[in-house]
This record gives C-alpha cells, structure tokens and sequence, in this order.
C-alpha cells in the first residue's frame, strides 16, 4: 500500500459559538473583559522596560530565529528545532551557571517550556492555569486558572498542560476540560473561549496551541477513551472554528477501507501534540496518536489510517496533503505524537527539504516534506517486534508480538523509545539530540466494549523496571539516525533536550538532575540536582544581555544564569 498520497479535505462541522469569560485572574482590576477604553492592572505591572502592549505579529513567528533573545514558540521555532542561537553561556563557563531565581507552582506534573516575549515569560501550571512573570525577577505580572470541577476526565493521561501559544497581543492556552482559551498578554483577561471537545466523553487538551498567519491550531487527547480525533483551527480574533480535519476517515472517504465495521467511530488517533509548520511550502506538520482500542487490534482490522501517522496539512483549509504511518495496525499504543524536526539538506546530491523524527517506535525516519516520501529508517534504541523497515518505510512485523492473553514481552514499552518530551537539532553540529526510553513490556490483550467516558483501551501492559530498564540522551545523525554518541541515564527519561550556540546540550533525568553536555562530545560539563523529576523541556532567552537557561523539576520552575 502506498505510504503517502493526496487526499481531499474532510468535511467541516458546525461552529462551536464562542463563549463568555471563564476562570479567575488573580490581581486585576473588575474589567476581566477586554473592551475598548477598559483597562486592567496586573500584579504590580509590567517589568520596567517593557513594551506597553505584548505585540508577536506573524512575522516575527516566522523569523524568530532572528531574535533569539526570545522563545516565541513552543519548540522555539516553527521548524521545532529546540535550538537556542545564543552562545553566551558555552563550554568554557557553563559549569559558573547557578540559580538565579526559581519559581514555585502548585502541586502537579509540570511539563511546559515558557514563552518568552520581550522580557515576560508565559507558562502553564497544571493543569490548566496560566501566568506571567517578569523575566528578570520572576515575579508574577498576572495568572489566571480556568473554572473546573473535580470530575474533568483524563483517562490514559496525566492532569498536564505543555504551554502557550502567542500571536499580535493575545495568549492563547487548552485546558484539561477541552476549552481553547485567548487571553489578553498585557492583563490575562478572557477575550474569547470555545469548547474544542466534550470532556464528558474524554476530550482534553493538555498540549501548547501553535499559531500560524491568523489561526490557532490545536490537537485533542482521548484516544484511550475511544474518541474520533481531530485537529482543529480557530480564528485568533474571535475564536471562530475555521476548519476540523478528522484523524479517523468516515465511510466513504479515503482511507476508510483501513477500518473494519464500524470501528472507525471509536477510532482514537488523537491529536495531543504541538505539529510543526514550513513557511515557504505553507504546510502544517501534525503528528498523530494510537488507534483504539490500543491492544486488542481484532475489533479494528486494517492499517487504521491515520492512526500513527504524520499528516502535512493546508493551514488555511486544513486539507490533507499528504501521510505517511509509522506503524500500520498499532497494537502496542506507539503514537506517533513526537516532535516532527524541518530541516533543509543536501540529499543524495540534490538539496532536499526533509522532516526527521525520533518515533515512538524505536525508529527514526527521514522523509521528504514536500511529499512525504519515504526516503530513510533505522532502528535508534532497543525494538524487538521488526526486523526493519521496507523500501516504503512500512516496518517488517516480526510474527507473534501482538500482545495475547497470557502476556508478550516487547520492546519498547508502551511508553515508547520516545515519547511527547522535545529532541533538538543543531545545526551547527548536524546532530539530532534525542532523549530515549530504554525499555520492554509485557503487552496483554483482553476484551473490550466501548463506554462513552470510560477506558476503552482492551488489555494493558506490565513494563520492566530497575536495572532492566534505563535510559540516554543519544546525539544521531540528522540524515541517517547513526548513532554518533550517547550519554547513559540511570532510568528512562520524560524531559526533553535543547541544543545552544554554545555547543552545549541540556537535559534532565528522573533523578532530579539538570545538566549540561558537550554538544559534540556527550561529555558532561555541568549539573544541578534539584531535588525533583525533571518533566519538562528546557529553553533559553536572554534578559538586558544575559542568556539564562530554564529548566523545571518538581513543581520548581528554575531559571540559570552566570550572573
């Protein structure tokens, strides 16, 4: 079966109305709503020396690489490099880096990377609050939470929210109960929010938005409580929904002959991730998540598209230009939800516009972005259920790995050789810097009925732990996923990695540890023991001509600097 191909829009559903201000803002004036001539005070105001109105136009977004003093988007760019251009901090002082201040939310999983916008930081706290703080001090400018009851569902995943999005003066964040909220980036009042899901069935939003021209793009968990996924656009001025593209195709429609019955209905292939975008092509990159049920696969026969696949989208119309799927009939719940990396490089003589990514799967792919043509694959961290990948990057199933009654053991686990936690590319090295998962399961299959607002999932998994699992920031080469270091961790990571100008490398581990490596060598140069599982991606920015790193750990967020 061919891997990619056109395929026309999906249909557009009816548009969700616009809702009124929901959540509280700790420190504002009585106008929560944004009307012309109504102002709000925040927390003592903004940082001297601030902009009066946060102002993030599209083509700053585009650019951003050019004013690396700010982190504009969730990956840092669109091309989801996690890649800092400033070098003041390098191999030569790295280890002077010391706490300059830290930040404490309350008690949860944290795992956002702030936005950083001309000297104010906008990050989440779980699950679903949003605040922003002066860059220098950290000091709080202004936060705002969602109103939610205790009984907002999230099955099959943690009560997590990965960060914010930003476009012209607004701030735009999803909630647990599956709201996408704009907020005002001077004061955080509520300017719109929409219901992107019904919670009541599993729909949440726990990823950060990604803007793009004037539309906010958002993608919904729920894949094991048996939802149909989508990925959704709004419009940034009045929360309009622009467009739905279903991840599960209905009958009639292309790739609906990869789903028996009615399986397609209780499909998953959620959509919980930040995508990528390509300027110049104007095309959207969106990763999606498992089939449903994960592990019994009898109640869904077929490939399941577009289960576990990467989509390349029209952001104006959302029309599917092309997929390509990693693991056709997913069994053992490898979503494809990690960051997809854009990069432009010379291939086989020719330059060539790429997407490379660390799968879920244990492979890593090249492919080509225009077409999504399968162009290369290698195994990257320890797999045992294929003996590799086809000429179209359609893995080679090793017979009798598909979970049963009694128990399989399989690697990796259901968590995957990688997982949501952020890679990046350097492209001053060449090298991909991916945080990997070392680690098997016990895959069980079981009977299944589907419940609206329950589990549907069919089975379970018991995974290795101790010294039978581990873990390792592994530097690969961005063309052919050979392995060029590694440095060891003790336990299987869920931090991401952030490459610098500096030459340096940073990450974190369940441990508690923030360090430092050589970008080239893998050699560590620094560390910092927090205290706390580091769950987070780390970024950069720099404040009056000094870089600061950020990195959090327990329900610390810690900012680094050398003075």
């Amino acid at each position: 079966m061919i891997r990619f191909a056109a395929i026309r829009p999906s249909r557009r559903p009816a548009r969700p109305e616009p809702r009124g201000p929901r959540g509280i803002i700790h420190g504002l004036l009585a106008c929560a709503i944004i009307v012309p001539g109504c102002t709000a005070a925040p927390e003592g105001g903004a940082p001297e020396g601030t902009p009066d109105q946060t102002h993030v136009p599209f083509e700053r977004l585009v650019n951003a690489d050019a004013e690396p003093h700010n982190w504009l988007t969730y990956s840092g760019n669109y091309a989801s490099h996690r890649y800092s251009r400033l070098d003041q901090i390098d191999r030569s002082n790295v280890g002077d880096l010391r706490v300059l201040w830290a930040y404490q939310m309350d008690d949860g999983i944290i795992e956002t990377t702030p936005v950083a916008v001309d000297g104010i930081l906008y990050v989440t706290e779980p699950p679903s609050t949003v605040s922003a703080l002066d860059a220098r001090s950290g000091r709080r400018i202004w936060t705002w939470s969602p109103e939610m009851g205790p009984d907002v569902l999230n099955i099959g995943f943690p009560r997590v929210n990965r960060g914010v999005a930003v476009l012209d003066s607004t701030v735009f964040v999803g909630t647990l109960d599956a709201h996408l909220v704009a907020l005002d980036a001077r004061s955080g009042a509520v300017r719109w929010d929409v219901e992107v899901g019904d919670n009541a069935i599993g729909f949440s939003l726990t990823l950060a938005p990604l803007t793009v021209k004037d539309k906010v793009i958002v993608g919904v968990s729920g894949a094991e409580a048996g939802v149909r996924g989508y990925i959704d656009a709004y419009d940034a001025e009045t929360g309009e929904l622009a467009w739905r593209t279903y991840t599960i195709p209905a009958p009639g429609e292309p790739g609906s002959e990869t789903w028996g019955g009615n399986s397609w209905e209780t499909g998953g292939g959620s959509t919980w991730l930040t995508g990528s975008y390509d300027p110049e092509l104007d095309l959207l990159y969106w990763p999606i998540g498992n089939p449903a049920p994960d592990w019994n696969g009898d109640v869904r026969p077929g490939d399941n598209l577009y289960t576990d696949c990467l989509l390349a989208l029209d952001p104006d119309t959302g029309e599917m230009i092309w997929y390509f799927q990693f693991t056709p009939h997913d069994t053992h719940d490898w979503d494809a939800n990690q960051i997809q990396v854009l990069l432009d490089a010379e291939w086989e003589g020719e330059p060539r516009k790429l997407v490379v990514t660390a799968n879920r799967n244990a492979f890593y792919y090249v492919l080509d972005r225009e077409t999504g043509e399968f162009l290369h694959g290698r195994e990257y961290s320890k797999q045992t259920w294929a003996e590799g990948l086809d000429e179209n990057g359609r893995p080679i199933v090793i017979p009798g790995t598909d979970p049963t009654e009694e128990g399989v053991l399989v690697w990796p686990s259901l968590q995957g050789a990688a997982n949501w936690f952020s890679p990046s590319y350097s492209p001053r090295t060449g090298l991909f810097y991916q945080p990997t998962r070392i680690m098997g399961a016990v895959y069980f299959k079981a009977d299944v009925e589907y419940v609206p607002g329950q589990p549907y999932t069919g089975g379970g998994e018991q995974a290795l732990r101790g010294e039978e699992a581990s873990g390792a920031i592994k530097a690969l080469d961005a063309l052919t996923g050979e392995l060029v270091w590694e440095f060891p961790l003790l336990s299987p990571p869920w931090s991401g990695a952030m490459a610098t100008a500096g030459d340096l490398v940073f990450g974190g581990d369940n441990e508690g540890n923030i360090f430092a490596l050589d970008a080239e060598t893998g050699e560590p140069l620094w560390n910092f023991q927090s205290g706390g599982a580091v769950r987070s991606g780390p970024m950069s920015y720099e404040v009056d001509g000094r870089q600061r790193i950020v990195s959090s750990a327990g329900g610390t967020l810690f900012v680094f600097g050398l003075n």
